[in-house]
């Protein structure tokens, strides 16, 4: 039985230069034994060159979550208004709210509401303010303090909404809230990821 020819060791090695988005690599053939070291081309080279730009894309914060955010946080602001009106406690869409629930619930259903759609139009603009030169102007240890906040007071109401949604606690509801909870998060985690990223680099 012939021996197995010896093992060739590739290695990518890369390096960050000024900042995030500017990253260099090579990938290193280590030669065998009495071999001339091979140059890094051909195939080589493009594989240098797309891993580590997947790397650099990877790095590089998004501003587009934070948009998304920031409409599903207008829409929870107009489905709350719509039932402010109403004078009704719920969402569209959503579970609904025995009477009984609602007279025993410890503040009015229009107050509730109103300020529930407050709450979802100041979200939106937090979402906002992220990305944008007049955000960037609040400390950053505070927006992040408060993105936190807002990840722990969303991530509640979403993680009910998953959990009920494919388990079942009786809340009512279903798996496409569920789905839609799993998307809220993570849209959520992006968005201070490439908030984090971004003021990083400028504090830097």
């Amino acid at each position: 039985m012939a021996p197995e020819p010896p093992a060739r060791v590739i290695v990518l090695r890369c390096r960050t230069v000024a900042n995030v988005d500017s990253i260099q690599g090579e990938l290193l053939v280590l030669p065998l034994a009495g071999e001339v070291p091979p140059s890094l081309s051909g195939v080589g080279a493009r594989y240098a060159v797309a891993t580590v730009a997947a790397m650099v894309d990877s790095f590089r914060p998004r501003r587009w979550p934070a948009y998304a955010v920031a409409v599903l946080f207008l829409g929870y602001a107009a489905g709350k208004a719509a039932f402010a009106l109403q004078a009704r406690l719920g969402f569209p869409g959503g579970p609904p709210v025995s009477a009984a629930e609602s007279a025993g619930y410890f503040m009015e259903a229009a107050t509730a509401q109103w300020l529930a759609t407050a709450s979802g139009v100041l979200g939106a603009c937090v979402a906002v303010a992220t990305v944008t030169a007049l955000g960037r102007r609040v400390p950053r240890m505070l927006m992040l303090l408060v993105l936190v906040g807002m990840l722990l007071a969303v991530g509640g109401g979403a993680g009910i909404m998953i959990v009920d949604g494919f388990v079942g606690i009786g809340v009512g509801w279903q798996w496409y809230h569920g789905v839609l909870g799993v998307v809220v998060i993570g849209l959520f985690l992006e968005m201070i990821r490439s908030y984090a990223v971004a003021t990083r680099r400028v504090a830097g």
